[in-house]
């Protein structure tokens, strides 16, 4: 049983919360139920489970420590003061693990012949790749693609999808590297912007189709600029010139699942 809040595992594991000793390690930290569930059930390798038995109350905790002891998971005893340092905010679910980051090459992408995809740009705040991600999931896209901005396994990332990080395929890039990946896939890119003529639900929205959605502040870069690059925009009717780039992207994606649907 680990007490003290200043164990070395504990601080290990806290560090993580640095994005370059995650990158440097390969790892990340994951709290609450939810999120500890789904990425055991997608079978994210665990490399250790801290678990604070007095506050395993909910189903998915429970069903995620039995899960980790059917898999013959590392588990680490930890008393209220040490999970509660380890816990992000008030995130009192007694369990928290750290996981190997699954891998974020576009050559490990599988699709379908009529994939959809979310490709975000330099977005930076962790809480609005996450409800990307949420999106992607709810309305059944392929793939997140991100460009620059916050690394997809930032623990806050993590909080913000509920998990889904775990569940949706993902990948990271360079943007050459992204167009050149479409292109040579067949994947039409279709640009959110706010100076574009066609509306949303204007232009057709289904077959190969990766949507890409600029950062918060400056919108896209250079890269998706030129005339081969297809624009769109959504209309506003009020002072503001454009929606969080997590609002966009969800209009946006269901959107293509209506137009989807509809085909027979």
């Amino acid at each position: 049983m680990i007490d003290s809040p200043q164990n070395p595992r504990i601080q290990a594991a806290l560090a993580l919360r640095d994005r370059r000793e995650r990158l440097a390690s390969g790892h990340s930290i994951v709290d609450g139920a939810r999120e500890c569930r789904r990425a055991i059930e997608a079978r994210v390798p665990v490399v250790t489970a801290f678990v604070c038995r007095e506050l395993i109350r909910t189903a998915d905790a429970e069903a995620a420590v039995l899960r980790l002891t059917a898999d013959g998971a590392q588990i680490v005893e930890v008393s209220e003061r040490a999970h509660d340092r380890l816990a992000f905010g008030n995130r009192g679910d007694g369990l928290v693990l750290v996981v190997r980051t699954p891998s974020t090459s576009l050559d490990a992408l599988r699709l379908g012949p009529a994939p959809l995809l979310l490709v975000t740009e330099d977005v930076e705040k962790p809480g609005n790749l996450g409800a990307i991600l949420r999106t992607a999931d709810g309305s059944g896209c392929d793939a997140v693609i991100a460009i620059g901005g916050t690394d997809l396994f930032n623990p806050n990332v993590i909080r913000a999808s509920v998990g889904t990080v775990f569940t949706v395929p993902v990948a990271s890039a360079p943007a050459v590297e992204v167009r050149s990946w479409l292109r040579n896939h067949g994947i039409r890119p279709l640009a959110a912007r706010v100076e574009a003529a066609p509306r949303y639900s204007e232009v057709d929205l289904t077959g190969p189709l990766a949507f890409v959605l600029g950062s918060e502040s400056d919108g896209l870069s250079s890269a998706w600029q030129d005339v081969e690059i297809e624009g769109v925009s959504l209309p506003m009717h009020g002072v503001a010139d454009s929606l969080n780039v997590s609002v966009a992207a969800a209009v946006l994606a269901f959107e293509a699942r209506r137009q989807r649907d509809l085909r027979p």
